[in-house]
């Protein structure tokens, strides 16, 4: 049996795709040598939030996640970030190979809330693999990934910033229900608002500055607090 070890040794932003993208840089090691065909690999990727502190800002900004600091003991697990697979081209020994992971800037997502929320220093990941090993020498033999092989990278907060920034400048985005969509429309119509910026600068100003509350029911149909939902942590299954 092939016996893979695997090591993330960096991970980058990857400035020319075409949706954000992060790539992590994965080196493959085969004991002894040998020789692989290829890999069908699986990866999981976890955040985990406890391995880091944390200022006041950014404990503030997660108490949606996490709730208040004094819960963090028993709240502060494991967030599942990305899930992806890679064919490795074939090698002998040893081999580096780049695993592309799309990423979302969607704040209802809780790991893009998590990042949005971080202002520096390093996020602490897991990444746990599985697959399928073809090796072996005048022919090959197929073999499973063992569900005990991971490796660990902290990603400089940076390192996501640059690529929301490269894709998103200056700016984020809200995913929003249509029927909510076409009311702020209609209210940047009736009101000859120039933009969307413009749009909510009225609505913010008209909730908080004294006037008239916004007409948040006509405005925002169905839309009610939600307590934040902390994601499994188990893993699952390929």
């Amino acid at each position: 049996m092939t016996e893979l070890s695997f090591a993330c040794t960096g991970v980058r932003a990857d400035r020319y795709a075409a949706a954000p993208t992060l790539l992590f840089r994965l080196r493959l090691t085969a004991a002894g040598g040998d020789r692989v065909h290829a890999v069908a690999l699986r990866c999981q990727l976890r955040i985990e939030p406890g391995r880091r502190g944390y200022r006041t800002d950014e404990a503030e900004a997660l108490a949606d996640l996490f709730g208040e600091r004094s819960r963090w003991g028993s709240t502060l697990q494991p967030l599942q970030f990305a899930q992806v697979s890679l064919v490795v081209p074939g090698f002998t020994g040893e081999t580096e190979v780049d695993l592309p992971v799309p990423c979302s800037y969607d704040l209802d997502v809780a790991a893009g809330r998590y990042f949005h929320a971080l202002r520096d220093g390093e996020v602490p990941l897991l990444l746990l693999f599985s697959g399928t090993v073809f090796a072996g020498t005048g022919g090959f033999h197929v073999e499973p990934v063992p569900w005990n092989k991971e490796a660990s990278v902290r990603m400089p907060v940076s390192v996501w910033q640059e690529m929301t920034e490269t894709h998103f400048p200056g700016c984020g985005w809200l995913r929003l229900p249509r029927e909510t969509l076409d009311a702020l429309l209609a209210y940047r119509s009736r009101h000859a608002l120039p933009s969307w910026q413009a749009t909510v600068a009225s609505l913010l100003d008209a909730a908080g500055d004294g006037g008239p509350p916004a007409p948040r029911a006509r405005l925002f149909p169905g839309v009610a607090a939600r307590p934040a939902a902390h994601p499994v942590s188990e893993r699952t299954a390929p």
